[in-house]
């Protein structure tokens, strides 16, 4: 009997609990609105170019370990509650251990191993992702500012507004534009700035480069779906900075020039100033 007079001890209302316990962690884990087609995605959007599935790999990888040092962790602690508790041992304080040389070195070890292991994969895969081609079928000049965004297609970081082939289209907070691409061809972004720092972000590319005044990035990208998708800057850039989104459309190459065509007919031909005044990483 407990001391307050009930024969409830804590042991059994903690046995009792355990399987609601239980039972709640699965509504909740169930209640999430993830399909059987999100769960193995972990959170991430569908990737719609031939780059992302590499990033949804990394992602995957990243969780599986975390999960596997998890796990390990908690069996551990699992193992010691259950198997070393005062009333199975009938000890009230264990031996204690001022150290284990071979504990501590495995200790040191694993961690290591598994930060090279990590450190390895996202350096590799870096690399792949921040590459781009020496000829890219498309490049679009992406300026950002306070607070919408301006596409140059097929100009570079130093878009030439005398261009007769190039096509520009801009947006406002109130009317975010929506930047048109080919599918199935490669694409150079050229990321600028006229201010502060933003941040491309087309969502279910995922990939994303800061865009910071004065310098040059960029990354390229193959679409593989047809669809239209969802952009925003991932920088806080100022008051209007939740505003600053765009769409990303991904069509046929006909549609595509067709498209600048239309551009340039309404008199959008040629580039909007992109602001740069140095190169950053690229040379002149």
């Amino acid at each position: 009997m407990s001391p307050n007079g009930s024969d409830r001890s804590p042991r059994r209302t903690m046995r009792r609990k355990l399987p609601q316990a239980l039972a709640l962690g699965l509504v909740i884990a169930s209640a999430t609105g993830c399909s059987a087609n999100d769960l193995p995605r972990l959170g991430l959007p569908s990737p719609v170019t031939e780059e992302g599935p590499l990033v949804l790999h990394m992602w995957q990888g990243s969780w599986i370990a975390a999960l596997a040092v998890g796990a390990l962790m908690w069996g551990l602690i699992l193992w010691s509650v259950i198997f070393h508790r005062r009333s199975r041992t009938k000890v009230e304080i264990p031996a204690q251990t001022r150290y284990n040389v071979p504990i501590e070195a495995l200790y040191t070890a694993v961690p290591l191993v598994i930060v090279s292991v990590l450190f390895y994969f996202v350096a590799r895969d870096e690399a792949t992702l921040t590459s781009t081609s020496a000829k890219p079928q498309h490049t679009v000049n992406v300026v950002g500012f306070q607070w919408s965004w301006a596409f140059n297609y097929e100009n570079t970081e130093k878009p030439d507004p005398a261009s007769s082939t190039a096509a520009y289209d801009i947006g406002t907070p109130q009317e975010p534009p929506t930047l048109w691409l080919p599918v199935n061809e490669s694409v150079k972004f050229v990321l600028t700035s006229r201010d502060v720092i933003h941040d491309f972000w087309p969502i279910n590319f995922l990939m994303k480069q800061d865009v910071v005044p004065g310098v040059v990035n960029a990354f390229e990208v193959t679409p593989t779906a047809e669809g239209t998708y969802r952009g925003k800057c991932a920088e806080l850039c100022g008051v209007d900075h939740s505003r600053m989104l765009f769409n990303v459309k991904v069509v046929s190459h006909d549609e595509y020039e067709q498209h600048l065509k239309e551009l340039r007919a309404k008199g959008q031909s040629g580039a909007v100033p992109s602001g740069i005044t140095t190169t950053g990483s690229e040379a002149e």
